[in-house]
């Protein structure tokens, strides 16, 4: 197998670690996005609309925490 090298800003790329999960490698994650199977739509979220899910996501699971 060939090995490539993709050149993307930092910026491109922190979007994307957005989007990889943290069990799959970087070749998994671009063909997963590729994939016709289970598409994503990249960036359909606003950036504060992410942050505030984020937000909420933390908020509850301290609150389960505190149970």
């Amino acid at each position: 197998m060939s090995r490539t090298s993709i050149p993307v800003d930092s910026s491109t790329k922190d979007l994307l670690d957005d989007l990889k999960r943290d069990d799959e490698t970087w070749d998994e994650f671009l063909t997963r996005i590729a994939s016709d199977e289970e598409p994503i739509k990249a960036g359909a979220w606003s950036t504060e609309a992410v942050e505030e899910a984020k937000e909420r996501v933390r908020t509850s699971r301290e609150n389960w925490d505190e149970r």
